[in-house]
């Protein structure tokens, strides 16, 4: 059975560099080819959208055509962490006819999104409840094979549909899809996708480490300097002493750079100012 792991990195963030090592590591570990996609394949036209939307969110739907070569496709965002530890997820989650993620409708209220959806495409018959709470996954993971139909019914065109004014518009769109049509879904464990708001107490023991929203600063100054700070740490016998400075300096140098924008102070000044205070913790 042919497994690929697929994610998209655009950009040089430093986040990257280290979120591709992890899943090579772990694409080596559990006999995956690792895809990645640095490039977009879908134009979507995103105009005076109501809540923050970027136009790189609809390629996930690439997904239906690594399909076509692989039997089962896990998608990770990269702002995901795989840390060294972490069980081999094709093993764990074996149906072929499901679609495996998290559901954090039931840890966060996202009756908006779906009421939002809903009026848009149609009210849908049943929307599943769990423990009274509807069902709502986060789209920055999942696991799916060849015989889900989920990536032969979510298109281009319905994310265009709603792009501009529905809440988190591809993630909501895939919910509403895998309800509309009764797509099969599980739920993950959460160590699969471990986010922020679960708590930060042993968050590092997860599977998969992900950094959305704030990402776990735990009063560092952004998450691109936790998540390589976290890496460093988790692989330090992978990462040469060199690696690790040069890591955290880009991080750190991110963090000045956008820093910078939003304060008008200049980007040597700060890393001057930051570098002799906060900065000795993390460079």
């Amino acid at each position: 059975m042919k497994k690929a792991i697929f994610t998209l990195a655009i950009g040089d963030n430093p986040m990257y560099k280290a979120a591709l090592e992890s899943f090579k590591i772990y694409a080596d570990k559990v006999g995956a080819d690792l895809i990645i996609s640095d490039q977009l394949h879908y134009k979507i036209n995103i105009e005076n959208p109501l809540y923050s939307a970027s136009p790189a969110w609809p390629e996930k739907l690439f997904t239906a055509e690594i399909l076509k070569k692989y039997d089962r496709v896990l998608y990770l965002d990269a702002d995901i962490l795989v840390t060294p530890h972490a069980r081999d997820i094709f093993d764990e989650y074996q149906d072929l006819d499901t679609v495996y993620m998290f559901d954090e409708g039931q840890h966060l209220d996202r009756n908006l999104p779906i009421s939002q959806i809903s009026a848009a495409l149609g009210e849908v018959d049943g929307w599943n409840k769990v423990n009274g709470q509807l069902s709502y996954y986060n789209f920055g993971m999942f696991l799916i094979s060849k015989p889900c139909k989920l990536f032969e019914l979510a298109t281009l065109d319905g994310m265009q549909k709603v792009c501009n004014h529905v809440k988190f518009y591809d993630q909501t769109y895939v919910n509403y899809i895998i309800q509309k049509h009764k797509i099969s879904n599980q739920c993950v464990d959460p160590e699969f996708n471990r986010m922020e708001f679960l708590g930060q107490e042993g968050y590092k023991k997860a599977d998969f480490i992900h950094y959305a929203g704030r990402g776990y600063r735990i009063k560092c100054p952004s998450r691109e300097i936790r998540y390589v700070d976290d890496y460093c740490q988790l692989y330090s016998d992978n990462v040469s002493t060199e690696e690790k400075r040069q890591m955290k300096l880009d991080a750190w140098n991110l963090f000045t750079k956008n820093l910078a924008k939003k304060s008008y102070i200049p980007q040597i000044i700060l890393n001057l100012i930051g570098k002799s205070t906060i900065g000795r913790k993390w460079l």
